[in-house]
């Protein structure tokens, strides 16, 4: 709330306007209304109605913040121009002198009439007068293969299914009504089904990438696939996130894609499957998830019990503390952050491993915390990665939401299709790389019987 004698900025701006009035320095006035401002934000002010009661923030641009502005395209992106001048002068009729000046402009952007371009591919039947035979040239392999519909249009109906989760009959409609061409849903889901294979070469690249990654945050998520129980599995990279749908959740699948000889950091959750990989493979590390943890110690302090509130309260004040230092991280000098956060970790060892409770559930969090406590450390003495494995699940959240939209898949070929496409838009989206012109130079590199656009970062 606003602190006690403070204005609002409103009642400043009225106190500004009567100021200016009695003479006070433009300077001066400046730099009390932007004092004003500033006490604004910092102290979380609301205005109250009349009632007494605090007043929600206001839609649209903020009191005091910047204004922000579309910029102009250059003039090489505009393709058309239109000059509006009067003849004679509106009010007199005289002649006017016109001047380059130009007093107001207005860009407008718009679709054209005609969105595709049909074309037919004819093959001309030749006759040979020598040796008496009918020739008819062949159409090129790209264009056999695209068939009915071509590379940029392809890859548009896989950009409208995998990216903005249409279903095939809301592709159907948009490119009857809108791009004015019918095309069935059979033939839609074929479309995909090339879409899918012209990304396989990018898929596999990445997967055969993993086990050299230093870092790899790992989640999985369950779901029925034509009643089937399958799982999602998330490995992302720093700069690559891949997909892959297997039926089992367990320690075998990372064997199958990481290898027993993987020795990067796992930053993962607490479930059984890594504990198990890791005890298969002695070369990692992990990165157990400190969310994670903050979330078992949360129903300790609304437990009923006195002695595991007590406990929990502790173990959750000292994580805040942790907390508090690493987001501190830009503040501090490396030498002082690393110092800091040596010791607010070593408070939370001791509140967690000393002074437990005689009591099931403290004794089981301690006795996780003694035995896995470097496992949740990791990131004190290993710089790079993060207490959490946040990455991961948001990584894995807009799986989620393509799969509760567009209700998953119901076989092996649909399976392969969402990897393929949730791969290519995750890397994508942290390449800063447009997911629709991969999608276009993939499906062309295809067509052509060529290797397609790599996703393996560049690292050279």
């Amino acid at each position: 709330m606003w602190t006690a004698g403070a204005e609002s900025p409103r009642a400043e701006r009225a106190n500004y306007a009567t100021r200016n009035r009695t003479g006070q320095r433009q300077e001066e006035l400046d730099e009390l209304f932007q004092t004003a401002v500033q006490r604004y934000h910092q102290a979380g002010w609301q205005e109250k109605t009349a009632d007494g009661k605090s007043s929600k923030r206001k839609r649209g641009g903020q009191f005091g913040h910047p204004r922000h502005q579309r910029p102009a395209f250059e003039p090489s992106e505009v393709d058309q121009y239109f000059d509006y001048y009067y003849s004679g002068c509106p009010d007199c009729g005289g002649e006017l002198q016109y001047r380059e000046k130009l007093q107001r402009v207005l860009q407008q952007i718009e679709l054209i009439l005609q969105l595709i371009q049909i074309t037919e591919h004819r093959c001309v039947e030749c006759f040979c007068v020598d040796c008496d035979k009918t020739h008819v040239a062949p159409i090129p392999d790209d264009i056999r293969r695209a068939g009915l519909v071509g590379p940029r249009l392809t890859a548009l109906v896989g950009y409208l299914k995998g990216v903005c989760h249409c279903s095939f009959s809301t592709i159907r409609k948009f490119l009857r009504d809108v791009v004015g061409v019918k095309i069935s849903r059979g033939q839609l889901r074929k479309l995909c089904g090339k879409v899918g294979e012209s990304l396989e070469p990018a898929w596999q690249a990445l997967l055969e990438q993993l086990p050299f990654e230093a870092v790899l945050n790992v989640d999985e998520t369950g779901h029925k696939d034509n009643g089937k129980r399958m799982w999602t599995w998330c490995f992302r990279a720093s700069l690559f996130t891949l997909f892959k749908i297997d039926s089992s959740r367990g320690s075998d699948v990372l064997l199958k894609v990481l290898g027993e000889e993987f020795d990067g950091v796992l930053g993962c959750d607490y479930f059984s499957a890594y504990h198990k990989y890791m005890r298969l493979n002695e070369n990692g590390l992990v990165q157990f998830c400190l969310a994670h943890f903050i979330r078992d110690v949360k129903f300790l302090v609304n437990y009923p019990h006195k002695q595991n509130r007590t406990y929990g309260e502790g173990v959750l004040e000292a994580t805040r503390q942790l907390f508090k230092v690493i987001h501190r991280r830009d503040e501090l000098s490396a030498e002082d952050f690393q110092a800091a956060l040596e010791q607010a970790s070593g408070v939370l060892t001791y509140r967690v491993v000393w002074d437990v409770p005689e009591t099931s559930e403290a004794s089981n969090l301690a006795n996780r915390f003694q035995k896995h406590g470097d496992s949740y450390l990791q990131f004190v003495t290993t710089p790079g990665i993060e207490p959490t494995n946040n990455l991961a699940e948001q990584a894995i959240r807009f799986v989620v939401i393509d799969r509760h939209v567009t209700h998953g898949s119901r076989s092996e070929a649909g399976q392969r299709w969402l990897e393929r496409i949730w791969t290519a838009i995750a890397t994508c989206t942290q390449q800063v790389r447009s997911v629709f012109e991969f999608l276009q130079q993939s499906v062309a590199a295809y067509f052509q019987g060529q290797t397609g656009p790599s996703l393996v970062p560049d690292t050279s």
